[in-house]
């Protein structure tokens, strides 16, 4: 009795789950696809943020006080504290373990890019109802010729940086971040769990889709493309290790191949449209659907 006490004091203590460890354990777990999670990850942001510039045209500007939030500003607050706690939820469902520190930067980085974003795109919608011309940049736009001083010009200028440059940057790169560690512990030894269930070939479809807007109106083709390529340079680099996709990274993985897919049939199509080539001069010209809609759809009503 004494012995069997003595060598349990001799054990040394179980190390905690080093960075990058799979837990095997929790491997069959939480491999199988996460349907309640990508669900609910599609839902909402097809409701939250594709669907709120879809709910300002229903619920115009003018049914509410110009100086008050619009119904769209309601939802992209709800996006802001919904798309956080999802993010939070697929990284628990990880095997691999992580830093919590880099996980609640980034995640706090979202918050704080899409609240700056929020702020500029309510005021830039604004801007819509007095006139202003989302297919023309900031200092083309006939109402801001008109304005005095014309130092305020420079004022907008920098609203409009928040918005689109700073805002995006500190929303988009915490978010494919994110994407990206849990994608990197989306691999199984296991042939069986690299199948795909019905559920998420019916899910594709609508992930692919909101990322194509998500990258086309945000502009952040750069951070999607570059985050695509370290996937596939990380399955080339498992796959040496004899691991495979499971559902849930081949899920991530098919849905980022099809955006990529649509941007480029969205660039074909638009290719030669002479004044969105003139708000997109740069060497990668993807038009925002947006400015699209403001040019060609709702100078026909």
């Amino acid at each position: 009795m004494q012995s069997a006490v003595r060598r349990r004091q001799l054990q040394p203590p179980a190390s905690p789950a080093r960075f990058g460890v799979i837990q095997p354990n929790d491997e069959s777990r939480n491999n199988r696809f996460h349907l309640d999670l990508w669900f609910y990850f599609t839902l909402q942001n097809w409701l939250l943020d594709f669907g709120r510039p879809i709910v300002m045209i229903i619920l115009p500007l003018d049914w509410f006080p110009l100086n008050k939030p619009s119904a769209g500003d309601y939802f992209h607050m709800a996006y802001n504290i919904i798309t956080p706690l999802l993010l939070l939820k697929l990284i628990e469902r990880s095997p691999k373990t992580l830093p919590n520190s880099v996980i609640y930067i980034s995640i706090m980085t979202f918050v704080m890019g899409a609240s700056i974003h929020l702020v500029g795109d309510s005021v830039n919608h604004r801007l819509i109802f007095s006139g202003y011309q989302l297919h023309l940049s900031v200092r083309d736009n006939p109402i801001m010729q008109n304005l005095q001083p014309p130092t305020l010009v420079d004022s907008f200028e920098l609203l409009y940086y928040y918005d689109e440059y700073l805002g995006h940057s500190m929303w988009y790169i915490p978010f494919f971040l994110i994407l990206f560690i849990y994608f990197s512990g989306c691999f199984t030894t296991v042939k069986r769990e690299s199948e795909m269930p019905l559920s998420a070939w019916s899910l594709l479809l609508p992930s692919s889709l909101y990322y194509w807007y998500l990258v086309t109106e945000g502009q952040i083709f750069i951070i999607f493309i570059f985050t695509f390529f370290a996937m596939l340079a990380l399955i080339l680099h498992q796959k040496r290790k004899g691991l495979r996709l499971d559902s849930n990274g081949l899920f991530l993985l098919l849905s980022f191949s099809v955006t990529l897919f649509l941007i480029a049939v969205w660039i074909v199509w638009l290719w030669n449209d002479k004044i969105l080539r003139k708000k997109y001069p740069g060497v990668i010209y993807i038009p925002e659907p947006w400015a699209f809609y403001t040019l060609h759809i709702n100078s026909l009503h």
